[in-house]
């Protein structure tokens, strides 16, 4: 995983975990504060799964790249054998 990738990461799940301790330090009922983390939470899985998509797209678009060029390289070998 690219430097990028690992800063964004660690930057959302800060993000996350200082939303949470906001949310449970802040003067509110305990029902307001579950309803609050319980979205929070939420976003937070919704987040991972977006990045999860996007890493494997990009892997799968590397993939069939690598597989288009051991082709070309292939058909170049086999037409001067």
């Amino acid at each position: 995983m690219k430097t990028n990738s690992k800063i964004l990461i660690a930057a959302g799940a800060g993000l996350a975990i200082g939303g949470i301790l906001g949310v449970l330090f802040a003067p509110e009922s305990g029902a307001d504060i579950r309803r609050k983390i319980s979205g929070k939470g939420k976003k937070l899985v919704d987040n991972v799964k977006n990045q999860f998509v996007e890493v494997k797209d990009k892997f799968q678009n590397m993939n069939k790249a690598v597989k288009d060029q051991m082709e070309k390289v292939t058909e170049r070998v086999d037409g001067h054998v």
